[in-house]
């Protein structure tokens, strides 16, 4: 299984995927197709966290009037599949590795697994 969950209007996300060769993965843009829970579930299973695959900069935050320091696990899940926005993306995953989020180390660590640095 690899698959990429990312956000079409994003281009962070488009521009990050633009560096690889995505022919034999899976693109889920997850407005049009959100997570499921199973999937979230593997997610999970790959970061041992729900945390780490939240999104801190969502919009969604501030419209719901969210104190994201006094969430909890459950809350984390919860809210990622609730609302798409929520969940840290690009998220690259294959059956025993997990990449989350743009951050310069996740993109540098990309780079390394598709061999392009």
């Amino acid at each position: 299984m690899k698959k990429v969950f990312y956000l079409n209007t994003c281009d962070t996300c488009r521009k990050i995927l633009a560096q690889f060769d995505l022919t034999d993965w899976e693109l889920r843009e997850i407005k049009k197709q959100p997570i499921t829970k199973e999937e979230l579930a593997e997610m999970h299973k790959l970061t041992k966290s729900y945390d780490a695959l939240f999104s801190r900069k969502s919009t969604q935050i501030k419209l719901r009037g969210l104190d994201v320091k006094s969430l909890g696990e459950k809350d984390f899940k919860e809210l990622l599949l609730d609302h798409y926005t929520f969940l840290k993306r690009p998220v690259f995953m294959t059956d025993k590795e997990i990449f989350v989020g743009n951050d310069k180390n996740n993109v540098e660590e990309l780079q390394k697994f598709f061999g392009v640095i």
